[in-house]
């Protein structure tokens, strides 16, 4: 599986596309704006996700942050060493760092998420 993700959300997750199965995560964008992770709450093996619903939250000494999913669909793994390995976030967020896969209901979601440049822009209008 190509560990580079193909596809952003506006809420800053990331998704990397094999076949049916969606990768999520979120970038190093919201990394860098969420700064010092202290917990990750993921869902288990089996719970129905909804594009743009939660699916988690990740917490930073300033702030709790819902994880939306981008795409909808099953949950059929889990990175669940990340709970106690934060530091993957800032080290490799596109990679070791990933978060749940999901088993997609219509892969043609991913359709509908920012490319590689639109996200790259949406981020530098946010930034200002």
């Amino acid at each position: 599986m190509s560990s580079q993700p193909s596809r952003f959300a506006k809420t800053h997750e990331w998704v990397a596309v094999d076949g049916d199965v969606a990768t999520v995560g979120i970038t190093e964008f919201a990394v860098k704006l969420l700064s010092d992770l202290v917990f990750v709450d993921l869902p288990k093996i089996g719970k129905k996700v909804t594009a743009g619903e939660p699916f988690g939250e990740i917490e930073s000494v300033k702030h709790v942050s819902d994880l939306y999913a981008p795409v909808s669909g099953e949950v059929i793994e889990v990175n669940t060493p990340l709970a106690n390995n934060l530091e993957w976030l800032q080290q490799d967020p596109h990679a070791k760092a990933w978060m749940i896969k999901v088993k997609m209901s219509d892969p043609t979601q991913v359709n509908a998420l920012l490319d590689a440049a639109a996200y790259a822009a949406h981020c530098e209008n946010e930034a200002h």
